[in-house]
């Protein structure tokens, strides 16, 4: 019986395979968004051009701004049998310092859905504020025959994302209490405002009563969809 030969000390192990070393796994950078967050956001920045676009064109326009008063904003009186003034009521403004205000307000709530990483029920929320702001109206303000503007809209998109950074389970710690200030600052402005007392309030900066109404269920409706929506999604 023949005894096995060990291999000479240089070829020892030549016929093993190689053990690879395994790269250590790399963990995502939440900085960086990814197609979804990218698509959502490319959607708040849709719907933000839908609000001011719009708002920018008849403003801009004396003969749309002559008619948009009579096709576009809101009426109570029509609301019912011409529902498209639920959506095109924002884009009609009283004057242009009014129109200046408030599309500078929409461009910086269009930055905050960047700077607040918006995700798709934010924008769902956003959307879904718009017209159930301006019909929450009729109920509060029964007898408010007429309004125009964005900025109840713009309440609610504030709202939405205050809502989202501090809800949001990935949000670092700086946005949350970026959101948290947000929130408490929109608290306050209402609180100032008392929409209890009445839905409108006349005001030393315009030249007509301000329907702080429409702040109020704008910023609400925004907060209590992002919450409902970020509810149904886990």
């Amino acid at each position: 019986m023949s005894l096995p030969v060990p291999a000479p000390a240089g070829r020892r192990g030549a016929g093993t395979v190689p053990r690879l070393r395994s790269r250590p796994e790399r963990l995502p950078d939440p900085s960086r968004p990814d197609g979804s967050a990218r698509a959502a956001l490319a959607l708040w920045l849709l719907m933000s051009t839908l609000l001011l676009l719009p708002a920018l064109l008849i403003g801009g326009s004396p003969r749309l701004d002559r008619l948009s008063d009579a096709t576009l904003a809101w009426q109570a009186s029509v609301l019912l049998d011409e529902p498209w003034r639920l959506w095109s009521a924002a884009w009609v403004h009283l004057d242009s310092e009014h129109l200046s205000a408030n599309l500078l307000g929409g461009l910086l709530v269009a930055a905050l859905g960047w700077a607040g990483r918006v995700n798709r029920g934010a924008v769902v929320a956003w959307s879904l504020a718009w017209p159930l702001t301006h019909l929450a109206l009729l109920v509060h303000a029964p007898l408010l025959q007429h309004y125009a503007g964005l900025s109840g809209v713009l309440h609610a998109g504030v709202a939405v994302m205050a809502v989202r950074m501090l809800a949001g389970r990935e949000m670092p710690r700086a946005l949350r209490r970026i959101g948290a200030g947000i929130a408490l600052g929109l608290l306050l402005k209402i609180g100032l405002e008392s929409p209890w007392r009445g839905p409108m309030a006349n005001s030393s900066e315009w030249d007509f009563p301000v329907v702080v109404a429409a702040h109020a269920w704008g910023a609400g409706l925004g907060a209590l969809l992002t919450l409902l929506l970020g509810r149904l999604r886990r």
